[in-house]
Formats: C-alpha cells, sequence, structure tokens
C-alpha cells in the first residue's frame, strides 16, 4: 500500500514514521509547501519522494492515500481534493471547523467509495479502550457522569482555541464511552492570552440516558494533565495518560443503601485495582487501522461519521462559548 503524508508541522512527521515503518506499506510521499519543513524531513525518510505541492501526489496514479496533517483550516479542503482524485483520506483531527464542511467531506468519501478517517488518537490508546470496555461490561454500573481535565502550559496557535484544539480529544473519547450525542452542549472560555482565541475553556454536556459530562481544557495552566474520570453506580474508573505504568484505575467506591434504614445510604469504599494496559504507541495503532480499513474497505472505528457527530458538538459548544463570551455581554 503507498501512503503519502501531506504537513511536515508539529503532528505530520509523526504520522510519516509511523506510515512508514509499518509492513507492507510504503511511505511514498511527503509534502509540505514550507522549504524548511522538507529540508528538515527529507532526509528522515530516504525512500520517500518529496513535493511542495499537493498535486503532485494527486497525479500519482499508484499512490492509494493521503494523510493530512495540515494547519486545521484547510483540513476540509485538503481532503475533498484528496478525495476527488480518488486516494483514500486520513485527515487530522477535527475533521472540519464547521458541520456543513465536514458534511460536503464525509459526502464526497461516500460518493468516491473511498475510506475517510478522523485522527481522534484517543479513541486508539489502549488505556482509553479499556475503560470504555469496562464500562460498556457494566463493571461501573450505570455511568452517571464523565469529566476530563486537558491542561498544559503552551502551546498557543494563531487560529484554532482550546474547544477546537484540546476539546476535540475528549468530546471524540466522550461520544465514544456514552455513545449518544448530547442534549444540551454548554461552554464558557476567557482569552488571556490573544483577544478572540480562547485558551481556557469549561465546558458541560448533558445527554438524554441522564449521562453529564464536564471538560476543562487550558493553555494556560501549571499542570500538565491529561486524565479522564468515569463516575458510575457501582464503581469509578480513570485514565491518566501521564502515569507512566497505572494507565488506568478503577476504583470500588460508591454509595449502597443501608439495609438496616430504609432511605439511607452508606459510603463503599473497596479495593483499586490497574488493569494491564498495552504499552503500544497509539498513533501506531491508528495508523495500522487505517491501513486495515483501506485494505477491507468497512467503516473505521473514527470514520466520517464519527468525525462528523465530534464537529456537531463542537460547533454547538462554539455556538454556547461565543454567546457567553465578555464581548456578548457588552
Amino acid at each position: 500500500m503507498q501512503v503519502g503524508v501531506v504537513g511536515l508541522g508539529y503532528w505530520g512527521p509523526n504520522l510519516a514514521r509511523n506510515f512508514d515503518r509499518l509492513p507492507d506499506v510504503d511511505l511514498r510521499w511527503v509534502c509540505d509547501s514550507s522549504e524548511a519543513a522538507r529540508a528538515r524531513w527529507a532526509p528522515e525518510f530516504p525512500r520517500a519522494r518529496v513535493a511542495s505541492d499537493l498535486d503532485e501526489l494527486l497525479a500519482d496514479p499508484e499512490l492509494d492515500a493521503v494523510a493530512v496533517a495540515t494547519h486545521v483550516p484547510a483540513h476540509a479542503s485538503t481532503a475533498l481534493r484528496v478525495l476527488a482524485a480518488g486516494k483514500h483520506c486520513f485527515v487530522e483531527k477535527p475533521l472540519a471547523q464547521s458541520v456543513a464542511d465536514a458534511e460536503e467531506v464525509v459526502a464526497a468519501a461516500r460518493a468516491a467509495g473511498r475510506v475517510l478517517m478522523v485522527g481522534h488518537l484517543l479513541e486508539y490508546h489502549p488505556g482509553v479502550e479499556k475503560v470504555r470496555e469496562i464500562a460498556a461490561a457494566g463493571e461501573l454500573g450505570d455511568v452517571r457522569y464523565i469529566y476530563t481535565n486537558r491542561l498544559n502550559l503552551g502551546k498557543l496557535r494563531p487560529d484554532e482555541n482550546a474547544l477546537w484544539s484540546l476539546g476535540a480529544h475528549d468530546v471524540s473519547v466522550i461520544l465514544r464511552i456514552v455513545d449518544e450525542e448530547p442534549s444540551e452542549c454548554h461552554a464558557f472560555g476567557e482569552s488571556y492570552m490573544k483577544p478572540g482565541v480562547e485558551d481556557v475553556v469549561f465546558c458541560y454536556l448533558r445527554f438524554p440516558s441522564g449521562v453529564a459530562a464536564h471538560l476543562h481544557l487550558s493553555w494556560l495552566d501549571p499542570h500538565k494533565e491529561r486524565r479522564l474520570t468515569v463516575v458510575g453506580s457501582r464503581k469509578m474508573a480513570t485514565f491518566d495518560d501521564m502515569e507512566l505504568e497505572r494507565k488506568v484505575t478503577v476504583y470500588d467506591k460508591g454509595f449502597d443503601q443501608d439495609t438496616s434504614s430504609y432511605g439511607e445510604y452508606i459510603t463503599r469504599s473497596g479495593d483499586i485495582w490497574s488493569p494491564r494496559v498495552s504499552n503500544e504507541e497509539p498513533l501506531r495503532i491508528e495508523c495500522r487501522h487505517f491501513v486495515e480499513r483501506v485494505r477491507d474497505g468497512s467503516e473505521p472505528r473514527s470514520g466520517g461519521r464519527s468525525g462528523l457527530r465530534v464537529v456537531r458538538v463542537l460547533e454547538e459548544l462554539q455556538r454556547s462559548l461565543d454567546g457567553s463570551s465578555r464581548a456578548a455581554a457588552v
């Protein structure tokens, strides 16, 4: 299978590295409009051809698929060009910056009969998948609420706020665990470092099933956190990506009805344990999944419909964020 990677900025070289090392896959092209980026990364992939323009890749009849890792505003337009050329398309998250653009890309993939996959990396993290499996098996009881912290000091982005850059990760994971779309989306944020670009965002989601979710997203924080907590009626589970070994922890904690007193509850604090989680690189799993879906033609875990669902929630949250901003209140 012949794959090309477009965009050699922050994330594209990681995609190129993983596709280059997969068995039965050839990294045929790397592409970036920046001469400095091409000079920096071309020596790392000596077997790949180097291009400054996407059209060079799309004109190659032997190229099967293109991975898009451009800056976010160009995701949808670049994916449309790839699909129009008859190539399978992997596009980094988010799929687009609007529902309308995301729907256009999904429709183009369907019309072209090509695989479209969105790079929602955390959906392929073994730790996240373990938490989802535990919740789906009923070990936690009924899921009550979920909350996430995605915090760091930087990296500031000029054309993408914390909601779209950081929140895309957590929204995709929450939707995968809950397996429904929220009925309410609320967001509040502040732009401390650059006017109009929120670097701190708090989100609240309510789902028809009764599940609630809270997201704390920030580039302006003294802590580096990548944590997801799922609270159930029987037990609770946490995924902490900053932990080296105990990525997932399950807590036998909650409230049990006191049989000696009607209507009263007593606190239960039982065992705490960490199930085994594979340490395989999530990006390797994600890239391999894309290759497998191209070969068998089935829908990827984070396919076009899944990516569109995430964009719908992000757009609703952005609408709430705009309405709650200090500028809107003036």
